[in-house]
């Protein structure tokens, strides 16, 4: 039994990635941060940064975003020309339009997520879209508790960038610098349950612990 803590542990360390996710996270346009906790793009004075999206002005662009913990939720995409200049929705049932909303009420569902979006007809350096998730089971509301949120940052340049049909890959960024690292590493608890690409580590840890198992009763024999 004492030898086998050393497996016991091992396991726990294969598991433990799964134990630590973002809620959501926002893949194309390329997230500026992983943080999500706070308005209006996640981290406590979040600032434009180096990993720059180019695309046409009037584009119509594919979001795409997973959400690794589940929530019942629905999604807001939202764009500013010049900054991150965002409406905060009062609670869940909040549906205020403006017109930085390109599109609301987004339905959750099994991800990964996709929308079809149209950029404004305008050209901007330092504009910046925002995708929100609106939780349902994360009261009381109006403490920002059921908001989580994420950007990306833009530039709009007539000729210079993809056309309107971006939604493959990542093109036309003006660095190859990824997303901050860091993030909140939320633990699942408070009735968030793990999505699907969890479950893939589990599966190897215990893989990993019924190998190390049967290699010690095969040196006993």
């Amino acid at each position: 039994m004492v030898r086998l803590s050393g497996v016991f542990a091992t396991a726990a360390l294969v598991v433990l990635p799964a134990t630590a996710a973002a809620h959501i996270s926002l893949t194309y346009p390329p997230v500026r941060t992983s943080d999500q906790k706070i308005a209006p793009c996640g981290a406590a004075g979040s600032v434009r940064g180096a990993n720059v999206t180019v695309l046409e002005p009037g584009a119509m662009i594919e979001v795409r975003w997973t959400e690794p913990i589940n929530h019942p939720s629905h999604y807001r995409i939202s764009f500013d020309a010049d900054g991150q200049d965002f409406t905060i929705p009062l609670d869940f049932m909040d549906f205020t339009q403006t017109e930085n909303v390109l599109l609301d009420n987004i339905a959750d569902g099994a991800g990964p997520f996709t929308s079809m979006v149209q950029l404004p007809n305008v050209e901007c350096e330092t504009c910046t879209l925002q995708l929100i998730q609106m939780m349902y089971d994360k009261a009381p509301y109006g403490d920002g508790n059921d908001i989580y949120f994420q950007c990306a940052d833009l530039s709009l340049r007539t000729g210079g960038g993809p056309s309107p049909d971006a939604g493959g890959g990542n093109p036309g960024t003006d660095s190859d610098a990824g997303a901050d690292p860091g993030g909140d590493g939320d633990n699942i608890s408070g009735g968030c349950s793990a999505g699907g690409g969890e479950g893939s580590w589990i599966v190897l840890a215990i893989g990993a612990f019924g190998v190390m198992v049967r290699r010690r009763r095969s040196h006993r024999a």
